[in-house]
């Protein structure tokens, strides 16, 4: 029954985001999220992956590690916009869905697509957690956990390496 009414839920909250819109350079107005997961994997062999991503990149979204609290870029980002992988750019979490958590870690409590994201349990730590990753590469993002805020209850934790920043595009 949980599962049935969070992913009611979360189908609303996706259509209440995947409404907005942003002007691209044609004045044509296109969705903000038209990048969403199509089942195509972003596959890449590990020295891709290094030449890619800096040494704390790789770490945290290929060897699943995680940053030191309270030391990302991005958990105090308080402007508009997407929150995307770091890793293939696929959007993950809209600003509106952000919130202070206390943590030391950007937290949200939605994706903007279940489709984005995928989870497997992790026992890194000796008992299981819910590991949150990109559902295109497999990047490592953190974990969610059932102590989140309403309307889903969820706090998906993420790490700010992870992570990438789009501001949303104000239309002049």
């Amino acid at each position: 029954m949980n599962k049935v009414l969070l992913i009611s839920i979360a189908l609303i909250l996706f259509n209440a985001c995947s409404s907005k819109s942003q002007s691209d350079n044609s004045g044509k107005s296109e969705s903000t999220y038209v990048n969403n997961f199509t089942g195509e994997k972003v596959v890449k062999t590990v020295e891709e992956w290094k030449s890619q991503l800096d040494e704390k990149e790789y770490y945290v979204l290929r060897e699943k590690g995680t940053e030191r609290a309270g030391t990302g870029e991005l958990l105090y980002e308080k402007r508009e916009g997407t929150f995307v992988c770091n890793a293939c750019q696929l959007p993950l979490f809209d600003s509106d869905t952000k919130f202070e958590s206390g943590t030391g870690w950007p937290s949200f409590y939605a994706p903007v697509n279940e489709e984005n994201v995928a989870t497997d349990t992790d026992y890194h730590i000796g008992y299981a957690r819910t590991e949150v990753l990109c559902a295109r590469c497999d990047g490592h993002l953190g974990h969610v956990f059932k102590d989140g805020p309403r309307p889903t209850g969820l706090r998906y934790c993420m790490n700010s390496v992870s992570l990438d920043f789009v501001p949303e595009q104000k239309e002049p």
